[in-house]
């Protein structure tokens, strides 16, 4: 059983990463005050127009944003609107900061997806304990979302969630010409480890596997699904070829070093993977398909040149 309340405890942790917080507000003197009350236990992040608000939001998406009512240009009210238009930007909480409290002006602001309003001037410890009641729902409806998007074997995410990740990392990398790398491995000979050691035995290998693999990629955006039976992915955000080339070769080292016995395997008389690395570098005329097609073949060729060994290759560049 899945314990709801460790994930949401870790994320709150700063030992797990900060929670992003974006103060939204036309007055510098506001932002100052706020930060104060939120910098060391946040990562805080600042706009001083709705415009900029929105732009950060889509480059760097935070956890919560305190967003100010009246500003020049965009309105808080017209930027929570377009953030819950958005299928990126939707589920994140909107607490609106305001100098009116005029309860018509409150309930409209709820009526577009807020979560919560706050007078101004804020009481420090108020907001403190509004924005920390308010991430930690907002952790555990990811969480609920996430479990939707596991795989029952394994716990990986599984392939409905790997299609879906993999469209919105190619578009954040072509849209911030920043690199993407897409891992494709196999464990090799797995029908003969079933044959050999029985399918409950399979079972119980591809948890090791797959927990193997998770505990290899440390960094957030990381993430590795079940691709299908006993093919996993990993995509890689924002990872030069050189740097996803060391994560496969680590990969194929650590599975190995597992030493689960394979007695029906060619390769070794351990288990082993084979890995197919495709990676988008700089600006690229190719889309999320080709990158995925490429990262399958080469996992073809490293399976047809002996297994247990690693294939990569860049995507081709633009002319």
């Amino acid at each position: 059983m899945i314990d709801l309340e460790t994930p949401v405890a870790a994320l709150l942790d700063s030992t797990h990463g900060k929670p992003k917080l974006l103060l939204v507000d036309d007055q510098p003197i506001n932002i100052q005050m706020m930060y104060r009350c939120f910098a060391g236990k946040y990562q805080v992040f600042m706009a001083t127009s709705g415009e900029q608000a929105l732009s950060l939001c889509e480059s760097n998406p935070p956890d919560l944003i305190l967003l100010d009512v009246v500003m020049p240009g965009l309105d808080g009210f017209e930027v929570c609107k377009r953030l819950k238009a958005d299928q990126n930007t939707q589920h994140i909480p909107v607490i609106f900061v305001t100098a009116h409290t005029d309860p018509t002006q409150e309930t409209f602001g709820l009526s577009l997806g807020a979560v919560d309003f706050i007078a101004k001037p804020v009481n420090p410890d108020v907001v403190r304990a509004r924005v920390k009641t308010h991430l930690t729902l907002k952790f555990q409806s990811d969480l609920l979302r996430k479990l939707v998007f596991l795989d029952g074997l394994t716990s990986a995410f599984n392939r409905r969630y790997f299609d879906q990740q993999i469209c919105t990392e190619w578009a954040r990398a072509a849209r911030s010409n920043t690199p993407l790398s897409l891992i494709l491995l196999d464990v090799d000979f797995f029908k003969r480890y079933n044959d050999s050691y029985g399918h409950q035995a399979g079972d119980d290998a591809l948890r090791v596997v797959a927990g193997a693999l998770k505990s290899c990629l440390r960094r957030p955006a990381d993430l590795v699904a079940r691709y299908g039976g006993e093919e996993f992915a990993c995509i890689l955000p924002e990872t030069s070829y050189q740097d996803a080339l060391a994560i496969a070769d680590e990969l194929e080292h650590h599975i190995r070093a597992l030493a689960i016995p394979h007695k029906s395997s060619e390769v070794a008389d351990v288990v082993t993977i084979s890995l197919g690395l495709a990676s988008r570098v700089g600006s690229s005329q190719s889309d999320v398909q080709d990158l995925i097609a490429l990262a399958d073949n080469l996992l073809y060729q490293a399976k047809h040149s002996g297994r247990g060994r690693v294939c990569s290759s860049v995507l081709a560049a633009a002319p």
